[in-house]
């Protein structure tokens, strides 16, 4: 039996209204219910088929002491979430409290609430809260769609990476998709990636390579007091005036040094004419045998800077972008050599 989709998402926020402020002004997230269970207020936010619940209370303030604000469930659509749940379980996973659907833990202190729901059937409102259904709002003329979830990034503590990529294939149902070590000058990660056979449910796990010095996994790994949720990445299907327009609405994103598009021409052919619209939007790019994507990360809007998210066009390409990193790490030396 395997999960086949990510049902919804819920963040654990320190202040619920500025986080849902967030998405609905910056991104263009729907209210659609405002909802409440033992120790936590919650409001579910929604955009085409992503579904976000934002929960502060009581019941929350464990988690956010010791992670800062970031993602407490990722939900998973299963045929059979019973079924799921028995083998999720034979795999290593624990039973947690849940008021319905099942609920199992995951990586790090991330769980998974198991709903039950037939591919293609309409999305109810999660289980296990009291809702109060929010009036519906017209999508704003001119906010670019977010697609769907393209990938869910997930940083683990050095010797972590395989024992967590074979739970997910034995409890869920996922398969190994594609697998990377990437060194930058004196840093390196191993990357695995894992699929659901729909293509619904897809994990970037990265652990840092612990025989080179520590590098920004380490750090989001500190700041984040463990393993968890890096970032969410969400498919547009373009994304430059994406970024022009929620840069607009105040949405910060981070800054590319030009010595990337300089050699941009030379790494990736074919791009040329784009290469000034890219720079503008400080839009990074990347390409495989199948095509090439573009990408652009946000900074974090939360105190530890923990949770971060991503636009990424694709336009064939099957990767997830591991030669920008070090593209990006060439350009930022390159920069300091001429600077000096």
């Amino acid at each position: 039996m395997a999960a086949y989709d990510v049902e919804y998402i819920e963040i654990y926020s320190s202040d619920q209204q500025k986080t849902s402020d967030y998405f609905v002004s910056m991104f263009g997230f729907q209210e659609q219910a405002k909802g409440v269970k033992a120790g936590l207020n919650s409001v579910l936010l929604a955009q085409g088929q992503l579904r976000l619940v934002v929960s502060s209370g009581p019941a929350a303030d464990t988690f956010l002491h010791a992670h800062g604000d970031g993602i407490r469930d990722i939900a998973f659509s299963c045929e059979d979430a019973a079924a799921v749940r028995d083998t999720a379980v034979a795999a290593g996973a624990t039973t947690l409290p849940g008021a319905t659907a099942p609920v199992v833990s995951g990586f790090g202190n991330v769980q998974h609430t198991l709903v039950q729901r037939v591919a293609g059937a309409e999305r109810l409102l999660p289980e296990g809260w009291a809702w109060t259904e929010s009036e519906p709002v017209p999508f704003a003329e001119g906010t670019p769609e977010l697609r769907l979830l393209d990938h869910i990034a997930v940083c683990l503590e050095s010797g972590r990476l395989h024992e967590t990529v074979r739970f997910y294939i034995d409890g869920f149902g996922l398969e190994q998709y594609y697998s990377e070590y990437v060194a930058v000058g004196e840093q390196a990660m191993d990357s695995i990636v894992v699929r659901s056979p729909s293509a619904g449910i897809t994990f970037t796990i990265i652990e840092p390579d612990p025989t080179k010095q520590a590098g920004q996994i380490d750090e989001f790994l500190a700041r984040n007091g463990g393993g968890g949720v890096q970032h969410l990445a969400f498919l547009v299907d373009e994304i430059i005036p994406a970024v022009l327009e929620f840069e607009s609405r105040g949405v910060e994103f981070l800054q590319t040094p030009d010595t990337y598009y300089d050699a941009l021409v030379e790494r990736i052919s074919g791009l040329d004419e784009a290469i000034a619209d890219l720079r503008k939007a400080n839009v990074l790019a990347d390409c495989d045998e199948w095509g090439y994507l573009l990408q652009l990360f946000t900074r974090s809007p939360f105190e530890r800077r923990t949770l971060f998210f991503e636009l990424i066009q694709r336009q064939g390409a099957q990767g997830f972008g591991s030669s920008n990193i070090r593209a990006l790490y060439e350009a930022v030396e390159r920069a300091r050599e001429t600077a000096s």
